[in-house]
């Protein structure tokens, strides 16, 4: 029997999310994991985006602001909400303090967040996709 998508068997660490088109069903222990192994990566870099496919420019939104809220960011705003209903692709820039969401089709549904430098030698890194809910 294989796994469905929303049910990853093989997820220990963060890397293990990278492979993944959207986010698997994750234990409260892996939770914990994940988040603690997070907290120590995301010491290296000086700022963050934000990517968030959710079924809703409401879900989206509540999975950014519980992101900001745990890592206790600055609220960003919201340049132009789409006009249309529908699944969405939200990005957030630390740096701009903007948030930007179109209306996609096809794609998974998650949190992603990557973390770049000032220091232009040092590459970015994207983590994820992590739950809607992983954050609140």
């Amino acid at each position: 029997r294989r796994a469905g998508p929303m049910s990853e068997p093989n997820v220990q660490a963060l890397k293990d999310l990278a492979t993944l088109r959207t986010a698997p069903a994750l234990s409260d222990e892996l939770r914990i994991l994940l988040r603690s192994e997070l907290d120590t990566a995301l010491k290296a870099f000086d700022w963050f985006t934000v990517g968030v496919m959710a079924p809703s420019t409401d879900a989206a939104l509540q999975a950014l602001r519980g992101v900001e809220t745990t890592l206790q960011w600055k609220e960003m705003r919201v340049e132009e909400p789409p006009k249309d209903q529908g699944p969405v692709f939200l990005k957030a820039n630390q740096s701009t303090g903007l948030i930007r969401i179109r209306i996609e089709h096809g794609l998974g549904e998650g949190v992603l967040i990557s973390g770049h430098s000032t220091v232009p030698e040092q590459p970015g890194m994207t983590w994820g996709p992590f739950p809607l809910d992983f954050f609140s």
